[in-house]
């Protein structure tokens, strides 16, 4: 009852201050309320996005590709293109204004003049400054208004440890330069001093995630090693200068290991003691109070108080995204009144706790500020421990009533080059025009009641996509501590058992053969990770009389017995998840988290055929009177699984549970080089119940055993992955009909591929470099999709260039288990020579900008970089299957089309660009089977991104598809004429 009365006084106290900051900002109102007819046309261009949901996507969008316009003519045509689109409706003077024939007509750069002007403009309203200069005259403007400040420097992307070096040395000059001008700046009692202390004029707002270019909660010691080294030094110059430093907070996945990083960094000695540091908490997170609860309680125990600055957050729809996508729990609130009820319960909690911690609360929502003040002014909390903060441009009427009330106020003032601001403008942009904006609320003169109102809660968590029919499994988000120590705990059970021998299965049974070989770690080859016993010509004999007696009970189980023991098996493989990522790592050099995505595809896999077979079964009806007609699928029979090693797991079974749902018996052959993990799926298969005889698990010599089950007479289907060479003979031998075959041979082929991304001069070239990176150089080069060349635009060629050098540089090799490798080992010796053959071969063809160190004990390849590669050559035509990329500059981007489509594969590909007319012709006339826009060409995912291509990539329908499983499949039609004297059965007649 007592805390229900303080809520009911705060409450009361909270209007009336909320109303008095209202009424001191009422003059804002006429002003946003004249944007529309004002002649200024960025007020024009902010006004008329807030009417039109299409228009405000197309223009911010633009706006995001306008720094990589180098011309007049190029933003007039990227204007028409992005503003010509059908979905968006014009207001008449932006439609006179864009009335233009040809951008490099007078009224085109008029047009570009007038817009690239206004977006500056805009620009500048949110960004305090492009230099340091700049910034010193903006932050003594404030002073004069008696507001403090906090500067955070805008960059691009820290995607190399050069720029990582860099970003820190720009904050050590930039405190440098503010505390020499601050020397020259009176003193403001409201700002410079509280309760007889005398604060920091100066404070800078970092980001941990900039200090080091592969921060990764995977790599959480790695990580902390390499930031907590920077920020020493950035704090040590800190304290010399008399300058305040905070920590911003980033992306949901980096939360946990920032705020752990920072606990253990400021209880070091000569931290510790330090009150002039602060760390960014996001209300709009669900576990936000947890945090703020956690931090206070480790305030407690440091005996000194820090800063905790609270803000709404400024990646919601970021968050959203990546959540749904992911298959996650969504880490934010689902609507803004959540997130503000929170923020005014976390309020409540620093303020009870001031003696501990201060508090810095930053929002533009007047309510939210006159909340906090009532509860502070309540509790009598000194004026040391709280302040009110704004974002610089956005804030500036409520900045001023705070101000006038006596309130310490900081704006948050972010500084750089517009080019690396485009992205912090949007997000600005995109929170001033948001339907849940309180200053757009404001601006459209809702009632002052329903402007102040409590924020009540009525929501409930979301997780799923709705848009999708198949939910996948979701891959282990290594954000969570918990789940990096299972992946540790799998890896000791793992290595437990290596060296065991793994016998075939045929028959139901496991056989002993004649014939054993050695599994190796590619990662360090002294180490066995299994022994694979080997069948003989004979034993696959055996093995296909045993599919065969087998078949005829197998193909008439009902479908939905045949769907749940795929069901089951993926559960099994969800259990057992860590333990099957661990075998991958260590057998086929793998590195954890693409480990993990395998066993998640293997998941999906089992569950959407088993959904698909259900689909199919029944067949579709074509009845008419007097006639019914069944059109249904059975079973073709024996069918081969012949599976690579670069999937051990998703594609072997991909492959085979795809024929055994159909009603295949089936025999799966994998490579010699990942039997371990195709024999634990064995062990899964027989768990989850596969009948004895269905599957066999026959280990062999593909020259011997596979070239005899290829030929076999009873064999119906073959579905291969894996060279062009092994799936072109496999395709001619599996034409020849042999002596007893009463068949044709259906042959599914995936052969590989010479991918290709495009980068266009008006590409995201943070997006572009990260994802070619990781598309050539993820799991060493060795997936059939990955980029093995990158085509860019003449204009960016050398810029590109170099920023792709030196993130690859930035890639961390070594073994595939440890949690810092980005590149592991190739797969074997053999491999390693092959690729080093290529390597040579490039250096007499094109010129070498690359060639990494690499560990020597195991079978690695450090990433290779080749310039200036003639599209011709064969390190562009070939398929390598390493760390090897080729950079093909190209004069325009009907050039970059040709050069992507001049080899024989057409598997993936991928293109970055801003510009909507290159990404149309991309989607016409890129010959591939899956294309990628504005991402990376690898990772397709079941049931969202079915995998397959065409041309000499391979033959058969796409992986994941709805149309996979009619390939292990007869189609029938079944006609019966039911008349019977004249008369037949009326449908729905009793």
């Amino acid at each position: 009852m007592a805390l229900k009365t303080q809520n009911d006084n705060y409450e009361v106290k909270t209007q009336e201050i909320a109303q008095q900051i209202l009424a001191n900002t009422q003059e804002s109102r006429s002003f946003f309320a004249a944007l529309r007819d004002q002649m200024r046309w960025d007020d024009k261009l902010l006004g008329w996005t807030m009417g039109n949901p299409g228009l405000r996507v197309q223009l911010f969008r633009f706006i995001d590709t306008l720094p990589a316009l180098h011309s007049k003519v190029e933003i007039a045509s990227h204007l028409q293109e992005y503003l010509g689109d059908d979905s968006v409706e014009l207001p008449p003077a932006l439609k006179s204004l864009l009335n233009f024939a040809y951008p490099d007509s007078m009224p085109g750069q008029v047009a570009a003049t007038t817009v690239e002007t206004a977006v500056q403009t805009l620009a500048h309203k949110y960004i305090s400054g492009e230099n340091i200069q700049q910034v010193i005259k903006t932050v003594e403007r404030l002073r004069k208004e008696k507001m403090a400040f906090t500067i955070d420097l805008l960059g691009e992307a820290v995607i190399t440890e050069i720029e990582a070096q860099s970003y820190l040395e720009k904050y050590l000059e930039l405190m440098q330069h503010l505390v020499e001008a601050s020397k020259k700046w009176q003193h403001i009692p409201i700002i410079d001093e509280a309760d007889g202390e005398i604060l920091p004029k100066v404070q800078v707002s970092v980001k941990l995630t900039a200090f080091y270019s592969q921060f990764d909660p995977l790599n959480a010691e790695g990580s902390e090693a390499k930031v907590s080294e920077r920020i020493r030094i950035l704090l040590r110059r800190s304290r010399e200068l008399g300058a305040a430093v905070h920590f911003d907070m980033e992306q949901y996945a980096y939360k946990d290991i920032t705020l752990k990083i920072l606990k253990k960094l400021l209880l070091e000695e000569e931290f510790r003691q330090r009150t002039d540091i602060g760390i960014t908490i996001q209300a709009y997170l669900r576990d936000s109070k947890e945090d703020v609860q956690g931090v206070i309680d480790w305030l407690k125990q440091r005996g000194y108080p820090l800063t905790i600055r609270l803000v709404k957050g400024a990646y919601w729809d970021q968050e959203t995204i990546k959540a749904a996508q992911k298959h996650w729990d969504q880490p934010v609130y689902n609507d803004k009144v959540a997130t503000d009820a929170n923020f005014e319960a976390i309020t409540q909690l620093l303020l009870e706790n001031h003696q501990y911690v201060y508090s810095a609360l930053g929002s533009h929502n007047v309510r939210s500020q006159a909340r906090a003040i009532a509860i502070a002014e309540s509790l009598k909390v000194p004026r040391r421990c709280f302040e009110m903060q704004v974002l610089y441009g956005m804030g500036d009427k409520i900045a001023k009533a705070l101000v006038d009330k006596g309130y310490r106020v900081r704006v948050y003032c972010p500084y750089g080059d517009l080019l690396p601001g485009m992205a912090y403008l949007i997000r600005r942009l995109l929170e001033n025009t948001a339907n849940s904006s309180f200053l757009r609320q404001n601006l459209e003169n809702r009632p002052v009641a329903e402007l102040l109102a409590p924020p009540i809660v009525e929501e409930t968590p979301s997780r799923e996509n709705p848009t999708e029919d198949f939910i996948g499994a979701a891959d282990i988000d290594y954000a969570e501590e918990q789940k990096r120590e299972d992946s540790r705990l799998a890896f000791e059970q793992v290595r437990q058992q290596l060296g065991k021998t793994y016998l075939p299965l045929i028959n139901g049974e496991y056989v002993n053969t004649t014939t054993i070989i050695d599994s190796l770690n590619p990662s360090d080859f002294s180490q066995v990770v299994g022994k694979i016993g080997l069948i003989s010509v004979e034993q696959a004999e055996e093995a296909m009389k045993a599919a065969q007696a087998a078949f005829p009970h197998w193909q008439k189980t009902p479908v939905p017995q045949r769907a749940d023991i795929l069901r089951r098996a993926a559960n099994l493989m969800e259990i057992r998840r860590a333990e099957l990522a661990a075998w991958i790592v260590l057998e086929v050099g793998k590195p954890v988290k693409e480990a993990d995505a395998e066993v998640s595809e293997a998941i999906d896999f089992c569950r959407y055929y088993a959904q698909e077979m259900e689909r199919l079964d029944g067949g579709v009806v074509y009845d008419v009177a007097g006639e019914t007609n069944r059109y249904i699928y059975q079973p073709k029979g024996i069918a081969v699984v012949i599976s690579p090693w670069n999937f051990p797991l998703a594609i072997a079974c991909g492959m085979t549970v795809a024929a055994l749902v159909a009603g295949n018996c089936t025999l799966l052959k994998p490579a010699e080089t990942s039997s371990v993990i195709t024999a634990k799926f064995t062990q899964i298969l027989l768990e989850a119940g596969i009948p004895k005889g269905v599957f066999q698990y026959v280990p062999g010599k593909g020259s011997q055993v596979g070239a005899h089950l290829v030929n076999h007479p009873q064999t119906h289907v073959i579905a291969f992955t894996g060279s062009q060479e092994v799936g072109c003979r496999i395709y001619a031998e599996a034409a020849i009909v042999k002596p007893g075959q009463k068949h044709l041979k259906k042959v599914i082929a995936e052969m590989g591929g010479k991918n290709a991304i495009i980068v266009d001069e008006s590409a995201d070239l943070d997006q572009a470099v990260v994802g070619v990176v990781q598309s050539a150089f993820g799991y060493s080069g060795q997936k059939c999709s990955a980029c093995s060349r990158v085509i860019v635009l003449q204009p960016i060629y050398e810029t590109f260039l170099n920023r792709l050098i030196e993130a690859t540089k930035s890639l961390n090799i070594g073994a595939a288990e440890l949690p810092s490798t980005q590149v592991g080992p190739v797969i074997d010796g053999q491999a390693k020579t092959r690729i080093l053959e290529y390597i040579e071969m490039g250096k007499k063809e094109a010129k070498l900008v690359l060639q990494l160190e690499s560990p020597s004990q195991g079978y690695f390849v450090g990433p290779v970089i080749f310039a200036d590669v003639p599209p011709q050559g064969a390190i562009a035509q070939q398929e390598i299957f390493g760390p090897v990329l080729s950079v093909i500059p190209a004069p325009d981007f009907d050039r970059a089309v040709e050069i992507a489509n001049s080899t024989n594969y057409a598997l993936t590909g991928g293109i970055y660009s801003r510009t909507p007319s290159h990404i149309e012709q991309a989607k016409r006339e890129l010959e591939v089977g899956n294309l990628y826009i504005n991402r990376n060409i690898t990772g397709a995912i079941v049931a969202r991104q079915p995998f397959g291509g065409f041309k000499l990539s391979g033959v058969g329908s796409k992986a994941g598809g709805p149309d996979y499983l009619l390939q292990f499949l007869e189609p029938r039609t079944i006609t019966e004429n039911i008349q019977r004297q004249g008369f037949a059965p009326i449908e729905g007649a009793d």
